[in-house]
């Protein structure tokens, strides 16, 4: 399969490389990144994570792809489109992302996020994009209403992955639907 690749003003998407997984995992590694994402990631959970999303891309054509600066050519995230795998937005196209935390404030999530979904909107046939985030997120949230997303409180749920008594564990959904 040819290497995706999905330019904008500043940001290139583009599939994951070998090369990509120490950058990454000092991302994943980074406890300010992952305060509202789960526990930090050695190496190898990251590198376990890098081939779920080359198999993503391999299955579906599509996954959270690399965000790469332009002007540097600095791996700064992840940002991309999965099918769901949790309810409520099983199957469904879900749209995440994550980034370097010194990245953050600079307008490279929504300006990927941008690109992503109209990517889906241009090579997929459903009808909406779906995000889901811990209630805590209030960045990703921030970014997903800047895009247009809609925040759907009674989808709203519990993370099945996460302890209960883990502040993580409630999550918000949001979807974007087609324009017709």
């Amino acid at each position: 399969m040819p290497e995706f690749r999905l330019v904008t003003e500043r940001l290139v998407l583009r599939s994951w490389r070998g090369e990509d997984v120490a950058p990454f995992s000092r991302i994943c590694a980074d406890p300010v990144v992952m305060a509202t994402l789960g526990p930090v990631l050695d190496l190898e959970r990251t590198r376990a994570l890098v081939d779920r999303e080359c198999g993503y891309e391999a299955q579906w054509g599509h996954t959270f792809w690399v965000v790469e600066r332009r002007e540097d050519h600095r791996l700064i995230g992840k940002c991309g489109i999965v099918r769901g795998r949790i309810d409520p937005i099983l199957d469904k196209v879900e749209m995440g992302w994550r980034l370097a935390s010194d990245c953050w404030g600079h307008g490279y999530a929504t300006e990927a996020a941008r690109a992503c979904v109209d990517w889906a909107f241009g090579h997929l046939d459903d009808d909406a994009v779906w995000a889901v985030t811990a209630a805590a997120n209030r960045g990703s949230r921030a970014v997903m209403d800047r895009i247009g997303m809609q925040h759907l409180p009674r989808l709203d749920f519990d993370h099945p992955a996460l302890a209960e008594d883990d502040p993580l564990r409630p999550h918000v959904t949001y979807r974007l639907t087609r324009l017709a």
